[in-house]
């Protein structure tokens, strides 16, 4: 397995993991979504190349923020998405996606790391949980319209 940073030829595959991670954007906007985070001078993206060589089976989405839950410093390294393929899952490519993350945060001068994930994606809490992130609060957001 390799972790490496994005590239053109990567882009159908890391449009097809972002549909899995993140369903709610709208086919309209999904183009636009991607090109948005590509042009961000404060991020990276970062993918995972299947050993065969057909295709990717990961990526992370990485940047940063003003701030974040539970950290004292400013700016900090966030992890904005993070996706591994179902049939590599416990395979330590998630693992290695997000130490390459860690990396670049270290190499942008950050000194914490942050993430979130929902309250019903225990999966995604014991990943997070398993690479040493510390949960920090618990938080319902509300809404209306105006």
């Amino acid at each position: 397995m390799e972790i490496r940073h994005y590239t053109p030829a990567d882009h159908p595959e890391w449009l097809r993991m972002r549909r899995a991670l993140w369903p709610e954007i709208p086919p309209d906007g999904e183009v636009a979504d991607a090109a948005s985070w590509l042009a961000r001078p404060d991020a990276t993206l970062l993918v995972a190349a299947r050993s065969d060589r057909a295709g990717l089976a990961g990526f992370v989405e990485v940047a940063e923020r003003p701030y974040a839950d539970g950290c004292a410093t400013s700016p900090v390294c966030y992890l904005e998405g993070w996706y591994v393929d179902p049939d590599v899952r416990r395979t330590g490519v998630g693992a290695a996606l997000v130490r390459a993350a860690e990396q670049w945060g270290r190499e942008c001068g950050h000194t914490e790391f942050a993430s979130d994930a929902l309250l019903d994606t225990l999966e995604s809490q014991r990943a997070h949980e398993g690479l040493g992130f510390v949960e920090v609060e618990r938080a319902v957001r509300y809404r209306k319209a105006l």
